[in-house]
């Protein structure tokens, strides 16, 4: 008997390295690894963790790993796990099938709170268009530089929906993703993703360089557009601009529809503070003097909010100016742009300074060129310092790599104008 069960665990094991070929990685460790595997009656019996699980191998993935099955001489079959038969023990062991993401505060978003100028028009139209239902440009990946309104956009989505939505952070999906690794329940939790009609993931540059949140979203995301569902992506840049992503990992982000957000403007600015209570020629000119940073306008609306009703009297343009000191904008050195432009561009600024190559990292490198030639007094020679040390042959060069795309290249057009807008 003991002889027999060594020869059945040893058949298993071959016949689970036959399997292992047929896959790539990230979906032999999501879904294949935690099955358990037995013989009965010449047939090759898969346990699966839930009934969800079952359902999505038996209609994906049953051909392949049946085509494996025949190889050895065995049917085979799909079936949910008997917990009370004890489980060979696998990488992934799920035995616990419930699972429930750690409590976050939310509030209902409408798109009316999102001012919309008319450079986002078009993205907020997508965003409504995602809300309504089910689109065809499944995922949206919305980029844009902290403080466009990326996040507000997500929660307008999930605000006017009246469907199913799963929205998470990428630093939140990293941990649950991790917790139920540790907590066995992985598959509970690929069952919570999937069992939606809209999943939205903000900041997803927080997976870049954790290859195994990335692999098991990368699949969420194939998983979720193959049945119909909806996925809304943001990050801090494009999907071929951010570092840590592998390229296949970037053309499925690039796949639906991307669409930029851009920075509130004097209007946009103007309209927030007014709404929290701010007068207008007050709003008209402290708007010019607050950084296109949507976070840093909510703080200047607050703190004016907060004096107003502490202080039981209006804020003039004197009173906010001394209120306002640690906020109001200055003249920027060129180092201070440099480095909010490489924030905005989503690459660091010991990347932009040293001597990578990268198509995304040269392309952001010579945008600041470009960007500080045109908002700026300095000379050729003198921005090539603030960018590494390169000489003024090399600054150069870039402009006109620069010039000869703007004709063509819309998108990069847009963004140095209003880079050298902000900075001019």
């Amino acid at each position: 008997m003991q002889t027999a069960a060594t020869k059945i665990n040893a058949n298993l094991e071959t016949i689970k390295g036959a399997i292992a070929a047929k896959f790539d990685t990230a979906t032999f460790s999501s879904w294949i690894a935690p099955l358990t595997f037995d013989i009965e009656n010449d047939t090759l019996v898969l346990g699966a963790q839930n009934q969800f699980s079952a359902n999505f191998i038996n209609g994906v993935h049953f051909g392949t790993l049946s085509s494996v099955a025949s190889s050895f001489g065995l049917a085979l079959k799909i079936v949910v796990r008997n917990t009370s038969v004890a489980a060979a023990p696998v990488a992934n062991d799920n035995r616990a099938q419930t699972y429930a993401p750690a409590p976050v505060a939310t509030e209902t978003v409408a798109f009316d709170s999102f001012i919309t100028s008319d450079e986002n028009v078009f993205v907020v139209s997508a965003c409504k268009r995602v809300a309504s239902g089910a689109v065809p440009f499944s995922p949206l990946f919305i980029y844009g530089a902290a403080g466009c309104g990326k996040t507000l956009l997500t929660e307008c989505i999930a605000g006017a929906s009246n469907l199913n939505v799963v929205k998470m952070s990428g630093a939140q999906f990293v941990s649950e993703f991790t917790r139920s690794l540790k907590e066995h329940n992985v598959f509970a939790f690929k069952d919570f993703c999937r069992k939606c009609d809209t999943f939205i993931l903000d900041d997803v540059q927080a997976l870049s360089g954790k290859r195994a949140s990335t692999d098991e979203f990368m699949q969420l995301i194939v998983d979720l557009r193959n049945a119909g569902k909806n996925v809304v992506l943001t990050a801090n840049a494009a999907p071929n601009n951010l570092t840590g992503f592998d390229r296949h990992a970037q053309s499925l982000m690039v796949s639906g529809l991307v669409a930029d957000v851009v920075a509130p403007n004097a209007h946009v600015k103007s309209v927030m503070l007014r709404r929290a209570g701010v007068k207008s020629d007050v709003a008209n000119a402290l708007c010019g003097r607050i950084a296109n940073d949507g976070h840093m306008i909510a703080g200047v609306a607050k703190k004016i909010r907060a004096y107003v009703d502490l202080m039981g009297t209006d804020v003039n343009m004197e009173i906010a100016t001394r209120l306002l000191a640690d906020t109001l904008q200055t003249t920027k050195t060129p180092v201070a742009m440099v480095r909010e432009m490489c924030e905005k561009l989503g690459v660091s600024y010991d990347a932009v300074c040293g001597s990578g190559r990268s198509r995304a990292l040269v392309l952001a490198r010579q945008t600041m060129m470009v960007v500080l030639k045109q908002a700026t007094q300095l000379s050729l020679s003198e921005i090539g310092n603030f960018v590494g040390g390169r000489d003024h042959a090399t600054v150069l060069y870039a402009i006109k790599q620069i010039e000869k795309q703007l004709a063509s290249d819309l998108v990069l057009s847009a963004q140095i104008q209003e880079l050298v807008s902000e900075y001019k």
